[in-house]
């Protein structure tokens, strides 16, 4: 994803540095999350100590930060990915105060190392998480390099946006009620937590559909239209953090114990918000379950 090397993205993103810690609890908790959630109903053990608790608290208080410098234009942000989620948060707000009434921004923090939030600690090891408890979107980039180096994701710049575009889409389900409408189930196929992971999905992939769309003060569009190269890589992203092949990584396979969806389920809603818009994303949560797939 390119952008507009003029564009003014100059924003407020804030960047903490931290200590390691432990695996925090947030909605949409990271690939190392993931396998710990999969893997306790298969192997008939408890590993929900690894990932912390989900509810606001579970955590200590997040600490200070430091806002982000040098990110003024769309060339910082095609260079430098700290700049490009700076570019990310303020192309995200400005589409979603368009579309959710009385829209609020969540907190955006790009993690160095780990921080402490009101979920838990959020570092590379989780992956990038909403934060319920605190309204807030963790985000260490060099997760991207652990995507591809262990999950075999391209994770080239429009996956990454994808992926920011999925977290977003957690705290637009928190303010408009979608998560107290749909709570934690439990897992599988059909769970509210698959059903919302891929709604978030598809919000992204609408996201994305209009990215283009959104300017700056001088109308200059943020972001250049998406390549056919890059919604493939974007598309790989979500193959790669799909339950199945998430499982198939670490040598078993367990559909019952799904919390995100499959590969296949995640490409294909993502394809649905991006072809489709915002609309078809509600039809995610209420689809027979053997609907919910390409």
């Amino acid at each position: 994803m390119t952008f507009n090397p003029d564009a003014d993205i100059s924003g407020n993103t804030t960047r903490r540095r931290g200590r390691n810690g432990a695996i925090a609890g947030g909605v949409g908790v990271g690939v190392l999350g993931i396998i710990a959630l999969i893997a306790g109903p298969l192997l008939g053990i408890d590993l929900t100590g690894l990932i912390g608790g989900g509810a606001p608290g579970g955590g200590s208080e997040p600490a200070g930060g430091s806002v982000i410098e040098n990110c003024e234009t769309g060339a910082q942000a095609n260079a430098d990915v700290d700049c490009r989620m700076a570019g990310a948060q303020l192309v995200l707000d400005e589409f979603w105060a368009d579309e959710v009434e009385g829209y609020r921004k969540p907190g955006f923090i790009v993690v160095d190392g780990a921080t402490n939030t009101a979920c838990g600690t959020a570092s590379n090891a989780v992956g990038p998480f909403f934060c319920p408890g605190d309204e807030t979107v963790y985000i260490d980039p060099t997760f991207f390099q652990l995507m591809q180096e262990q999950f075999g994701a391209s994770a080239g710049e429009l996956a990454q946006l994808y992926i920011v575009g999925h977290e977003w889409g957690h705290h637009i389900q928190w303010i408009t009620g979608v998560m107290d409408d749909y709570p934690n189930n439990g897992t599988g196929p059909g769970s509210n937590g698959v059903r919302t992971e891929l709604q978030a999905d598809c919000y992204a992939g609408a996201w994305i559909g209009r990215i283009s769309e959104e300017t700056d003060s001088e109308g200059i569009p943020y972001l250049q239209p998406t390549t056919e190269k890059q919604r493939i890589d974007a598309l790989n992203a979500a193959f790669a953090v799909g339950d199945d092949h998430i499982q198939e990584q670490s040598g078993f396979s367990n559909p019952e114990s799904w919390t995100h969806g499959s590969s296949e389920q995640r490409q294909r809603w993502f394809a649905e918000g991006y072809q489709n818009g915002l609309g078809v994303c509600e039809q995610v949560l209420t689809l027979p379950t053997d609907q919910l797939d390409p």
